[in-house]
């Protein structure tokens, strides 16, 4: 089965920058969403950021001028490109994938904000 697989996370400053990369572990096809969810410790898990296959993008406040998501949708790979970063902005990383056959969840990254 096709998983989805994250890189790219790691532990930055606050101001610093991340680049967040996910991509399929083999084909697949029908992928028509991608986006990026993070979850905080003792938080709910929460949308980040989301593409669709056309470009169409929509951002959490929170993230709004400071992340910028964008696909490769010729390899069905999603990228988060994070800058200036926050501590609030730590906790663990998930890209989503939605298909016409259903949704594909990545394992996750940590991503760590601290001095």
């Amino acid at each position: 089965q096709v998983q989805f697989v994250e890189s790219g996370g790691g532990l930055v400053q606050p101001g610093g920058s991340l680049r967040l990369s996910c991509a399929p572990s083999g084909s697949i096809f029908g992928i028509y969403a991608m986006g990026w969810y993070r979850q905080a410790p003792g938080k709910a898990r929460e949308l980040v950021a989301r593409i669709a296959s056309g470009g169409s993008t929509n951002y959490a406040d929170s993230v709004k001028g400071r992340f910028t998501i964008s696909r490769d949708n010729a390899k069905n790979t999603v990228y988060l490109q994070m800058n200036s970063l926050k501590p609030e902005d730590t906790a663990v990383y998930y890209c989503r994938a939605e298909s016409l056959m259903g949704q594909y969840w990545g394992q996750g990254t940590q991503v760590t904000v601290s001095s």
